[in-house]
């Protein structure tokens, strides 16, 4: 989330005169300079969306009777919590939780990125560090943010770990970016290579991220509600580190808390379309024909609570709070803002010689062709939850000073689906902030 923001945190270095598309600095609500405000600015927004902050929203532990609050509902701990957590940011997420949930945690199982704990040490992190004597496990794999053996070891130990509950207890579930590679768990008699060439396979062809997950899901024993499924009978809490534009809790790391809504025709419809059915490894025809027999359908997870604790919009919204304590007009333009970083880079850039124009000759307003293009590039870029009209009317009459948010995650041109299972998620398009 912090580099999705590192926007903010190039304004407030920049010099003063190149902000200050409009209006003097006589207008500002606060005596500060505007570097200073946009420091501000950033680092309340990033703080929001740290470990610490975000798990103390999300849990509250009364500590005389035992009673761990989520949202509205409340569970009792009695030395039955368990811990398991998968993503780039999920060491620090563990570290905080076990922190505020101190002798109730029994033991715990996390994957995280290779060399992650040195990187935080080195930079002197240790807040995101877990103690010496923690009663969590951690394993550190998928370089590169590609499966592989070290990961697939954590991901038995997670499983395994999830298998032992019982009714009685209760498993915390840790989810950021990167969950998805940490967490590779293929159903035998698949093979890790054997579903990384099919990905491959796929992707070369063409397939959206969308099918690749379905592929995946279908393949995986704990993506696609697998480890809610294994956690079965205890009660499952979900706390998710958002990564994706819109927050779909069944797509983030492959949702391993959400039941998959596809089916095993589902599948084969996307392998028939790419021209890859007959091909199929003898294992993954194995696997398919298995799960189409099965006679108790797709599982659910009705004992499951999913939480989005961290997100781009929650972020935003953050930002917004802060920028109108500081004085500004502060309007979220897209918390959904996607496609191809160059298009992006080139409606913001656009954006901001519209509004300044505005703001600093409101008389005049901007030239209609230069309005036109705008609106067309927010066509090509089809977000969904855009306000530019509110934005731009924002900028008429204003006497006082505007600050425009956006944030979401680009596309690297010339690269679709095959960039994601070489690279990874691509580049975030950076929270933007236009003070005005």
């Amino acid at each position: 989330m912090a580099a999705a923001l590192q926007v903010l945190r190039h304004l407030a270095r920049a010099p003063l005169s190149p902000l200050l598309l409009g209006g003097p600095l006589a207008r500002l609500a606060s005596s500060m300079a505007l570097a200073e405000q946009a420091q501000q600015l950033f680092e309340s927004t990033v703080g929001a969306v740290l470990p610490g902050p975000m798990l103390q929203r999300a849990l509250s532990l009364d500590p005389d009777s035992g009673q761990l609050k989520v949202r509205d509902r409340s569970f009792q701990l009695q030395q039955n919590l368990y811990l398991v957590g998968f993503g780039k940011a999920v060491l620090g997420m563990a570290t905080a939780a076990e922190e505020l949930l101190g002798q109730h945690l029994v033991q715990g199982v996390i994957s995280v990125p290779k060399g992650i704990r040195a990187a935080m040490e080195s930079a002197g992190k240790q807040e995101m560090l877990l103690k010496p004597h923690s009663r969590v496990q951690v394993f550190e794999g998928a370089e590169n943010n590609l499966p592989d053996r070290d990961a697939l070891r954590a991901a038995l130990a997670i499983r395994q770990l999830a298998e032992g509950l019982t009714a009685d207890d209760l498993l915390l579930v840790l989810i950021s970016g990167g969950g998805s590679a940490l967490l590779p768990a293929p159903i035998p008699p698949v093979t890790l290579e054997e579903k990384q060439t099919l990905t491959k396979l796929l992707a070369a062809r063409g397939a959206t991220i969308q099918e690749l997950n379905t592929i995946r899901k279908a393949l995986s024993q704990l993506k696609g509600g697998g480890l809610a499924q294994a956690a079965y009978p205890a009660q499952v809490v979900s706390l998710i580190l958002s990564d994706v534009v819109g927050d779909p809790v069944e797509v983030i790391a492959s949702g391993p808390t959400v039941a998959s809504i596809h089916s095993v025709q589902d599948c084969l419809h996307i392998l028939n379309r790419y021209g890859l059915r007959a091909a199929l490894p003898r294992s993954v025809k194995t696997v398919l024909a298995r799960a189409d027999s099965d006679p108790h359908g797709p599982h659910t997870c009705g004992h499951v609570l999913n939480v989005i604790i961290g997100s781009n919009a929650l972020a935003l919204a953050e930002a917004q709070k802060q920028a109108e304590a500081l004085g500004y007009r502060a309007v979220v333009l897209s918390t959904a803002m996607q496609g191809d970083v160059k298009s992006v880079a080139q409606f913001y850039a656009l954006l901001a010689r519209v509004a300044g124009t505005r703001l600093t000759m409101p008389g005049a307003g901007a030239s209609v062709e230069e309005d036109e293009q705008l609106y067309e590039l927010a066509a090509e870029l089809q977000l969904p939850d855009l306000q530019l009209k509110e934005a731009l009317e924002a900028m008429v009459g204003t006497r006082g000073p505007v600050c425009l948010l956006a944030g979401g995650w680009g596309t690297p041109a010339a690269h679709g689906a095959d960039w994601h299972q070489c690279h990874g998620r691509p580049p975030p398009v950076p929270a933007a902030a236009v003070i005005l």
